[in-house]
């Protein structure tokens, strides 16, 4: 009987040790779901970034007279550019993400006033260039959505993984390296349609 009690403990722990770098190896392909989405985003974000520019020389070129609507989008471009984020540390600081958030939401906010400026400007609106640009503004858009959505799908699937039961006890071993994951979260203007003054 004595024999066998040190081969029940070796067993023990060849079979914990196996199971905590099967636990580590989730966590860390989790954790690269997570940077992988994330870089998706940036991807979207920066293509959206590409395109103010020619959207407001477009506009500039159309309608001379609407000088304050389209320096308001390039300041909120030019704001967008100067929060920058490290991409392996974002989704791990809900501060960071928080501000990176608050610099897209003024991005969006400038471009709404734009394209309802260009409504108000038949001639604007019939300028082909235009129409293109609002195109890809409106696709860019609709991927910034699917691609928070499925950043927050990522970043779930990691929080969950990460604090269930005995993952937690050995994410803990790690430090910060498998922090939990930050959300993107609705603004709290986002319950109500933006009102445009002029």
């Amino acid at each position: 009987m004595k024999k066998w009690i040190p081969i029940a403990v070796i067993g023990l722990v060849v079979l914990l040790g196996f199971s905590g770098v099967g636990t580590y190896n989730s966590l860390v392909k989790l954790d690269q779901g997570v940077r992988s989405q994330w870089g998706q985003v940036q991807n979207v974000y920066q293509r959206r970034a590409d395109l103010v520019p020619n959207l407001v020389e477009t506009v500039k070129g159309a309608a001379a007279f609407e000088k304050d609507t389209y320096t308001a989008v390039a300041a909120a471009r030019a704001q967008v550019g100067q929060v920058t984020m490290n991409a392996a540390q974002a989704p791990n600081d809900p501060q960071a993400m928080k501000r990176y958030q608050q610099a897209q939401d003024g991005l969006s906010s400038a471009l709404s006033r734009l394209l309802v400026v260009a409504e108000r400007y038949p001639d604007l609106k019939a300028t082909a260039a235009f129409r293109d640009l609002q195109a890809q503004l409106e696709g860019t858009e609709n991927r910034i959505a699917v691609e928070r959505m499925r950043f927050n799908d990522t970043a779930q699937a990691f929080n969950t993984k990460r604090d269930s039961f005995p993952t937690v006890m050995i994410a803990g071993f790690f430090g910060s390296r498998f922090a939990e994951k930050a959300y993107f979260e609705a603004t709290a203007a986002a319950a109500t349609p933006p009102q445009v003054k002029f």
